[in-house]
Formats: structure tokens, C-alpha cells, sequence
């Protein structure tokens, strides 16, 4: 018979749990600008500066954003970046056995992501949703770290307050802006450093 989950301490914090970089490693910087023939560098200078802020937003579908990657409009395989986006998809080393430990613990993290709709390309690749809930991604709340109402609503949602929960994100912007409303903020490092901090914080043991 498969072991009952143990309930959630009632004084425990909601989590929230940035997705890319921290959880999932993300492909932008080495994967893509090798599949385009070019470095990260040139990537940066050349790619449209708002197309994959509108994504992000919801603003633009799929099918309108990939022709707007480039600035200048530049041809390019739209397929073949898909596909680097999605081969590159994975959970980070460690970070499967620590969210199965929170979820052993009752400690279901809950997504608070700046991504557009290819967040369901992630979830194709990993599954992530065996350990945490896509509950706050800004495609569809229309909403992104690290402005405040990113964290508010998250927290309103949860009927939490934001003292109430804990943030984790690479990015350390991010850190800093939950914590400037209240919220526990870690900055992510590795998941065995991660892992050390929720002990420290008796949410693991």
C-alpha cells in the first residue's frame, strides 16, 4: 500500500517556485544560439527587443511571435527553435527527489513563472506537475516578476498573506522584490543548497 502523504503543518508557508533556471534548465543560452548559427551574444543584439516580453504576456500567440524573433524580420527554421526549446526541456540535477519530498511533506509548490504558452511544452518534457501546480504563469495571469502584483496576487489566491510565503527564483531581482513585500525569498543556487535552506527552515528534515 503506497505511504499516506503527511498533511501540510499548519504554520508551513506557501511556496512559490520560480520554473526556469530553477527548476528547469533553460536552453536560451547555449542550445539556441547554436541551432541559429550564431553566439549568445549576437542572439541578444539581434532578437526583437519586446516580442519575448509580449509572449510572455499572452499578447502574442505562437504563431505571431515566431516571426517577430529577430528585430529586423530576418528568415529563419521556426520549427527547428521549437524543437531546440523543447529537447532542451529537463528537470535540474537534484530537483526531482527534493520536490518529491515536499510533496511527501504535504509542501505542494505552486509556479509562479514569467513564460509564455510554451509552459505546456515544459510540462510535455518533465511532468512537472506530478510535484507542482502551474497555478501562476504570466501568459495567463498577465502578470510578471518582478512587479509587486506578480507576488500580491499569487498570495491573494493562496488566501495567503505575503509574509506568509516563500519564494524561490535564480533571479536575484526577483529575490529582491518578494522581499521587499514581506515574503521569505531564496535565492536559487543548486537544489542541494535549496535543500539546505528548507531544512534550516524545518520544512524539510
Amino acid at each position: 500500500m503506497a505511504e499516506m502523504l503527511r498533511p501540510r503543518p499548519t504554520d508551513s508557508p506557501a511556496l512559490l517556485f520560480d520554473v526556469m533556471g530553477t527548476l528547469v534548465y533553460d536552453p536560451f543560452a547555449v542550445e539556441v544560439p547554436r541551432a541559429l548559427g550564431m553566439s549568445f551574444a549576437e542572439v541578444l543584439a539581434a532578437k526583437h527587443p519586446t516580442s519575448w516580453v509580449e509572449f510572455e504576456y499572452g499578447d502574442l500567440t505562437e504563431a505571431e511571435f515566431l516571426p517577430q524573433f529577430f528585430a529586423d524580420g530576418r528568415g529563419y527554421d521556426h520549427a527547428a527553435l521549437i524543437a531546440t526549446f523543447e529537447q532542451g526541456f529537463r528537470l535540474l540535477d537534484g530537483i526531482e527527489p527534493l520536490l518529491a519530498e515536499l510533496n511527501a511533506r504535504g509542501l505542494r509548490p505552486q509556479l509562479l513563472s514569467n513564460y509564455p504558452e510554451w509552459w505546456r511544452r515544459i510540462e510535455a518534457r518533465t511532468g512537472l506537475s506530478r510535484f507542482a501546480d502551474w497555478r501562476f504563469v504570466s501568459c495567463q495571469t498577465r502578470l510578471r516578476k518582478p512587479d509587486a502584483e506578480a507576488f500580491l496576487h499569487a498570495a491573494r489566491e493562496l488566501e495567503r498573506s505575503p509574509g506568509e510565503c516563500l519564494f524561490v527564483d535564480d533571479v536575484e531581482k526577483n529575490v529582491a522584490a518578494a522581499a521587499r513585500l514581506g515574503m521569505r525569498a531564496l535565492r536559487f543556487r543548486d537544489a542541494a543548497t535549496l535543500r539546505s535552506e528548507l531544512v534550516r527552515l524545518r520544512l524539510l528534515g
